[in-house]
């Protein structure tokens, strides 16, 4: 009885966490839609996108190769052992890894300015359909940011370690209202972007890669902020910290799985780039659109959940662990999967409604939409995934996860150059996001064999009970679905592009995800318990 009051404590407080952040995450992904929206409007599916879409793209690169990827897998429990031996021990190791990050990370602007041209050669290759001098006309305005990501990433890692959750997860809805700012200046400005020749001056360049740059700039400036006011003063910490030596072994395999990561990204990018003019956009869109459900519950699921995980595996509570592991597999199935299957089933609606306006057409949004369904099949397996790697680092192993992410990238390269000799260049961008989505089901299914040699039961069986059903209702909502559109279409015929779309989107969000979670509700799912609870609790207030 006690462990299920103790259990029940611990779902109720995660749901709380979960749903603070959710919320302000929620903010953040419409506001980043309207931005994706507004910039397909102006610049369209084409080789302008294209191009802005891989410069935008370095500096993540960089910034992950070389400490983004260390910050975000390791940080925290780094961070948790630090601030368990006492605030002060938490507070000196946070001041050191600032320093550290902050001097390597301007180190790396510099010479990833210098080397930009070099970056889009490698991203581009030989036989891209992409303009390589925009790309790197962009990418000279934009690598800067660099310095910007990294101390985002440091800073959200500290924050929610000293338990500020709130900050991290409404501040990219400052960048995206720069975003949205910029591209309505960029309309506003007279010319176009011109690509033979490229001009570095031209005015509208100028606005989109200095705007989105300063995007990222003020998401930084308000995380330092916040940090400042939890009562955190920075100080240089210069020297050797014989943490060094723990945090460097960690950052190696960190690092390689960064590498391996990108050399799957590097493969993507290459092969898309072969398809029809837009391609490269189109994936971009496509897997940023499907990362919307994860962003919303999946992040803030994880991030609420990985302070618990790592204090669980600091104390070498193997019950806790695999509790916190468990519980975090079937809620991330049980809220991810209606919403994944919604963008199966209304990706080309949901497409054409929102990308087929100005410079975009009906056709190429009808290419995200099919490449917006496949990549949405891999959310949950996504999700799953990254819950794992993030158990293992825990556990203060990074080499796992560099296998598992090498299994994953050989299997998503195989099957990306597999659809490049067989598929049409105009649907060489599904194929290669279906090849996305399949390798994170190969991922999820190896991390679970993985923890299992490590940690021992997983209580599998409950984790695959809730995600069947999970499934089981998840279909049955959409198999409802389908057929509400099929009887609209019939009883009112032809409505056109837009509106078939608009209208068919509606009655798919309603049909699946009414019918979907109340299947779950009526199956007795446990997990969604801790969230109904949460918000019968706001309502109620």
């Amino acid at each position: 009885m006690v462990d299920q009051a103790e259990s029940r404590v611990r779902d109720t407080s995660l749901a709380r966490a979960s749903a603070t952040m959710a919320v302000a995450t929620a903010a953040s992904r419409v506001s980043g839609l309207l931005a994706k929206v507004l910039l397909v409007a102006v610049l369209g599916l084409g080789v302008v996108n294209d191009s802005y879409t891989v410069a935008n793209t370095l500096p993540t690169v960089v910034n992950e190769l070389l400490l983004g990827g260390v910050l975000t897998s390791i940080a925290v429990p780094l961070l948790v052992r630090a601030q368990q031996r006492g605030e002060r021990e938490g507070t000196e190791y946070a001041r050191w890894m600032i320093t550290m990050g902050g001097v390597l990370l301007l180190v790396a602007t510099t010479a990833a300015v210098a080397a930009a041209p070099l970056l889009t050669e490698l991203y581009l290759g030989p036989d891209t359909r992409a303009n390589a001098a925009l790309t790197t006309a962009f990418a000279y305005l934009l690598l800067p940011g660099i310095v910007c990501y990294g101390l985002s990433a440091l800073l959200q890692a500290i924050l929610n370690v000293r338990g500020v959750f709130g900050t991290p997860a409404w501040a990219p809805v400052v960048n995206n209202l720069v975003v949205i700012t910029t591209v309505v200046v960029y309309a506003l400005v007279p010319g176009e972007i011109s690509a033979h020749p490229v001009r570095m001056g031209e005015p509208k360049l100028l606005v989109l890669g200095i705007g989105t740059a300063l995007g990222i700039a003020a998401q930084t400036l308000i995380m330092v902020v916040s940090l400042r006011r939890s009562g955190f003063r920075f100080r240089w910490r210069w020297g050797w910290d014989r943490r060094l030596s723990e945090f460097g072994g960690l950052a190696g395999w960190v690092v390689l799985y960064t590498l391996v990561s990108q050399a799957g990204m590097v493969v993507i990018t290459r092969v898309t780039g072969q398809g029809t003019p837009g391609s490269v956009a189109t994936f971009n869109y496509a897997w940023l659109l499907s990362q919307v459900p994860y962003g919303v519950l999946g992040v803030s699921l994880l991030t609420a959940l990985m302070p618990r995980i790592s204090k669980a595996a600091a104390a070498e509570d193997t019950d806790a662990f695999v509790s916190d592991l468990a519980l975090g597999t079937r809620m991330s199935s049980v809220l991810l999967m209606p919403i994944s299957a919604l963008l199966v089933v209304a990706g080309g609606p949901l497409a054409v409604a929102f990308f087929s306006l100005g410079a975009s057409d009906v056709a190429a949004a009808d290419r995200l939409g099919y490449a917006l369904a496949a990549a949405a099949i891999g959310v949950v397996p996504f999700a799953i995934t990254m819950l794992q790697l993030r158990a293992f680092y825990a556990m203060h192993d990074a080499r796992t996860p560099t296998w598992i992410n090498v299994i994953m990238v050989v299997v998503r390269s195989a099957l990306c150059y597999l659809v490049l000799a067989t598929a049409d260049p105009q649907d060489l961008v599904v194929g290669v996001t279906a090849a996305m989505s399949a390798s994170f089901v190969v991922g999820a299914v190896a991390g679970q064999i993985w923890l299992r040699c490590r940690v021992g039961r997983l209580r599998t069986r409950s984790t695959l009970a809730g995600i069947g059903r999970s499934i089981a209702a998840t279909a049955f909502g959409c198999a409802c679905s389908i057929a509400a559109v099929a009887g609209v279409r019939g009883a009112f015929g032809s409505l056109g592009p837009a509106a078939d779309a608009w209208v068919s989107l509606v009655i798919h969000t309603v049909v699946v995800l009414g019918i979907s979670f109340a299947a779950l509700a009526l199956l007795r799912a446990p997990e969604l318990k801790p969230a109904v609870d949460r918000l019968a609790r706001i309502f109620r207030r």
